[in-house]
């Protein structure tokens, strides 16, 4: 099982020893593949140093969205049959958030995937969103289907894509 947190945990060190968590058996050529997977090796190649490039303690050199990006390739390399996603994209800028989108994309394919997301983009695409308020189950279905429902989804989804489009523009 992987998971991606909201607030990714990395220690003073290397990119590459950051997303292996120093485990010997794990080459660099496997983690620049998992980066390649999903489209993340040019952005790490743009750090100084690149897979060598020092985070520090708790990735203190790391914009939030890169450090989310890092945990992303992490739990690709780990290959989970199970991954939990926990508000991934939370605390991440626009373009962050479009290359964490791509990378979500690729990481859930052909694996199950628990996404807990407040950010709707996150979950467009998953086969069944659950909808909670309060811990209750209110609604549940795909995306095309909560939108048509007009409820609790739809409501949200409508603030958020206004809200976006407002302060894209």
């Amino acid at each position: 099982m992987g998971v991606v947190l909201q607030d990714v945990f990395l220690f003073s060190g290397s990119v590459l020893d950051n997303i292996t968590l120093r485990n010997p058996r794990i080459t660099r050529a496997q983690v620049e593949e998992a980066a390649k997977m999903i489209d993340l090796h040019d952005f790490i190649m743009t750090l100084p140093g690149g897979y060598d490039f020092d985070v520090r303690e708790r990735g203190a050199t790391l914009s939030l969205g890169q450090r989310q990006l890092i945990s992303f390739i992490r739990a690709l390399l780990y290959n989970p049959s199970i991954l939990v996603l926990d508000e991934a994209t939370s605390s991440v800028d626009t373009e962050s958030e479009r290359l964490i989108q791509r990378a979500i994309d690729k990481l859930i394919s052909n694996r199950t995937s628990i996404v807990i997301a407040h950010r709707l983009s996150t979950i467009r695409k998953a086969n069944k969103i659950i909808v909670l308020d309060a811990g209750v189950l209110i609604e549940s279905g795909t995306h095309q289907g909560l939108l048509a429902q007009k409820g609790h989804y739809a409501r949200l989804y409508e603030m958020q894509f206004s809200a976006t489009a407002a302060t894209d523009s």
